[in-house]
């Protein structure tokens, strides 16, 4: 077993007691361990994202109650994201201008089959599928394969470039129900993280599968990528 640094434990400690919080206290509290710790203990030097883990009441084995779903959050995640896009004549050029990273057809499929996935989302227009769907076993893993659910096998290229651009997330339940999102920076103000949390939150809501019973939104908790989890009353 690892052995724990001073800094996260000290912050565990931080932590260790607290009851379910709302999400502006939540946010507030998370905020402040960094600058909490004790002299001779060194902060964190980087920018920490900060994510949301949702544990829901569903059966993932079950097709319909799966819990998916993709959003551009109310002040960004922090990160612009390198975009592919995999369209050809007029469509090509619309991505490009829309601010697409990398666009190609067929030349840019044999890259990636190769091997190669240094982006961050995938986008294709429905006349490249026959191109991109071999591809499933190389983006698949990776969670980077394009999905009409998740609105990357679209028509709209500009639209779909632009959200991912400006930080648009995109979530699914794993096998054990949980959901995890980054919803920002550690840098961004307390406001800002709650109002993206809220948004995700709500979000989520809308989401809950018919076929799911008894309690939806098992727990919530936040973290920052270096700190403990603060736990936000469901």
């Amino acid at each position: 077993m690892a052995r724990q640094s001073k800094r996260f434990k000290f912050l565990s400690e931080q932590v260790a007691n607290l009851q379910p919080l709302n999400v502006q206290a939540a946010v507030a509290k998370l905020k402040t361990l960094e600058t909490s710790l004790p002299k001779g203990v060194k902060a964190c030097k980087f920018d920490q994202s900060v994510e949301l883990a949702v544990r829901l009441g569903v059966d993932t084995k079950q097709a319909d109650q799966m819990v998916r779903g993709s959003i551009v959050l109310p002040h960004g995640i922090g990160k612009s994201k390198r975009v592919l896009v995999f369209a050809q004549g007029d469509n090509a050029a619309i991505a490009q201008k829309a601010g697409a990273d990398f666009v190609g057809g067929a030349e840019l499929a044999d890259k990636v089959k190769a091997g190669w996935t240094d982006f961050d989302v995938a986008i294709a227009t429905p006349d490249m599928m026959g191109v991109v769907g071999p591809l499933g076993r190389v983006l698949g893993p990776r969670g980077l394969m394009p999905s009409p659910r998740a609105g990357t096998v679209t028509m709209d290229v500009t639209n779909a470039v632009r959200e991912y651009k400006a930080g648009k997330v995109e979530f699914r339940a794993e096998a054990a129900g949980i959901v995890h999102c980054v919803v920002g920076k550690l840098s961004f103000t307390e406001a800002q993280l709650a109002e993206n949390i809220e948004a995700l939150l709500k979000y989520i809501n809308t989401l809950k599968p018919a076929s799911s019973k008894g309690v939806y939104v098992r727990s919530i908790t936040v973290s920052a990528t270096m700190s403990p989890g603060i736990v936000i009353a469901a």
